[in-house]
């Protein structure tokens, strides 16, 4: 898997020059999951972000004894992007449904990068920002329902 494509074909990269993506790519691990492999799971350290290059992942979360489906993700899809801005716990686990290759880029590796490449890094938590701010609209009706 080029790593470098698979960024390219991530909405969450759109805008980004050549150089921007050689520089992000630079840190991003090629991974392979068989079907029915975690990738995470809930409650766990959050330290990575996550670009599906290949596969499906279904996202669920606890709920009471069973798990609740949260949706699944696909090619271009990218998950635990907050991972990069603040080490947490992951809010739910994320399964390949199918055989899945996945680009992981670790906190500790891009936090190291924003020393020498800030441009590039800032340009993708730019990019992380909009987008969580776009999914945050989207979903506005069921978040008042959170808190009425």
């Amino acid at each position: 898997m080029d790593p470098a494509a698979v960024l390219r074909a991530s909405p969450l990269f759109q805008g980004f020059t050549d150089t921007g993506i050689a520089i992000i790519a630079s840190i991003a691990a090629p991974k392979s999951f068989p079907a029915g492999t975690p990738l995470f799971v809930e409650n766990m350290v959050s330290d990575s972000l996550w670009v599906i290059g290949d596969g499906r992942v279904a996202l669920s979360a606890k709920h009471g004894a069973s798990d609740a489906p949260l949706g699944e993700l696909g090619p271009g899809d990218w998950l635990g992007e907050l991972s990069l801005l603040n080490t947490g716990q992951r809010q739910c686990t994320a399964t390949a449904l199918t055989a899945l290759v996945a680009l992981e880029l670790r906190q500790s590796d891009f936090q190291k990068l924003m020393a020498t490449k800030p441009q590039a890094c800032i340009k993708l938590l730019m990019s992380i920002c909009t987008h969580f701010g776009n999914k945050v609209i989207a979903n506005k009706e069921a978040l008042k329902s959170l808190v009425g």
